[in-house]
């Protein structure tokens, strides 16, 4: 599996994170994660990958994330499932562009050097 990045081309940091990769001549597949949102379970695997809980790669600023209460919510292992579940629905609502690499690590790559720790 090549690198796979969860890209938004109307996110400035998505565009800027994909151009690094083809600086650097990375072979990669591109994911417009809002066309094609990833399932409850990939989003746990990245989780996993990243080190991180849901709710630290939740855009809360989002209208979504407003309606939905998410700010209200727990951030507890046992809420964990919600939101989850909640970014599987409401893709816009996962920060970006998350960069997974395919020896299985992974960043929230918004800065150059969020891409160098995976070089």
């Amino acid at each position: 599996m090549a690198t796979e990045i969860w890209h938004n081309p109307k996110c400035s940091k998505s565009r800027t994170a994909k151009a690094l990769l083809e600086d650097t001549g990375a072979d990669y597949v591109e994911r417009r994660y809002l066309d094609n949102p990833p399932t409850a379970a990939e989003i746990r695997t990245v989780l996993g990958k990243l080190g991180l809980e849901p709710w630290e790669i939740t855009r809360t600023g989002e209208a979504e994330a407003k309606e939905l209460g998410v700010a209200s919510w727990g951030r507890t292992p046992a809420d964990r499932d919600r939101w989850v579940e909640a970014l599987a629905t409401h893709p816009r609502l996962i920060e970006r562009p998350i960069v997974i690499t395919d020896d299985g690590r992974a960043v929230v790559a918004r800065g150059d050097e969020a891409l160098d720790t995976l070089r």
